[in-house]
């Protein structure tokens, strides 16, 4: 019996001690919950003051953003958008003589319809004036003007899966003519990897390999005939390689 009572007290104290301790811990999780309500309530005191503070300097940038978003919005609706189509409607005769070959009438216009030149002024800040510096560029290549092609050609800029290669490539045969073979070669590579497809790759590719034999670098074009045989097989490019390749290995072992 006296065993017996020794235990109860024992486990009265331990029941206690217990008590003790969740209600320690309660307090400690109610203070942490109110030193964060109190943090939390200072920092919108904080905020509040100083939105009070610099209200007039909030308002001001607030209202210089919004008209400055709906200037542009408006800008592009009623400014731009009319204007694309009018650049458009111009350039429809240009495009025109351009596939007739009739490269300066494309350029300068007939006297009714703008050339390419005359859209670049005038429509500067439309697509279609961006499409005119590739046209022009081409244009000039074709004369041979290649310094001047090269000027129109880098105003121009595209994320076409074929019109960007193409910018890019000519802008290589511009360097060839120029006598910039490495140049050539280096822009012949970027334009083979701006946008990888089985018409542009190979065939930029290919130029890049023979701009590497005009330095007499067989190396460096026997590698990117093996590039055009492993990943463009199918193209014309990838089935004529295999003579390239064999020519030039014959030169290295020269």
């Amino acid at each position: 019996m006296g065993n017996h009572a020794v235990i109860s007290g024992k486990n009265v104290i331990l029941h206690l001690q217990n008590s003790d301790n969740m209600a320690n811990k309660q307090e400690k999780k109610i203070d942490k919950t109110e030193e964060r309500i109190v943090a939390v309530e200072e920092a919108f005191s904080r905020t509040e003051q100083f939105i009070e503070k610099y209200q007039q300097i909030i308002l001001i940038v607030v209202g210089v953003i919004i008209v400055i978003v709906l200037g542009f919005f408006g800008f592009k609706r009623f400014y731009l958008a009319p204007r694309e189509k009018d650049a458009q409607s111009q350039m429809f005769m240009a495009e025109k003589y351009f596939e007739q070959d009739s490269l300066k009438k494309a350029l300068n216009g007939d006297g009714q319809y703008l050339g390419f030149l005359a859209i670049i002024d005038e429509f500067g800040m439309t697509k279609s004036a961006n499409l005119a510096h590739y046209y022009a560029g081409m244009c000039y290549l074709k004369l041979g003007q290649f310094e001047t092609a090269l000027e129109q050609l880098n105003k121009f800029s595209s994320s076409d899966q074929l019109v960007g290669p193409m910018a890019k490539g000519a802008m290589g045969d511009a360097n060839m003519e120029l006598k910039q073979v490495q140049k050539a070669a280096d822009l012949y590579t970027e334009a083979a990897e701006m946008r990888k497809n089985d018409f542009t790759s190979p065939m930029f590719l290919m130029k890049a390999a023979m701009a590497y034999e005009e330095l007499g670098n067989f190396q460096k074009a026997v590698g990117i005939y093996k590039q055009i045989k492993e990943n463009y097989a199918r193209s014309n490019e990838g089935r004529e390689v295999d003579k390239f390749i064999a020519y030039d290995e014959g030169q290295i072992k020269k």
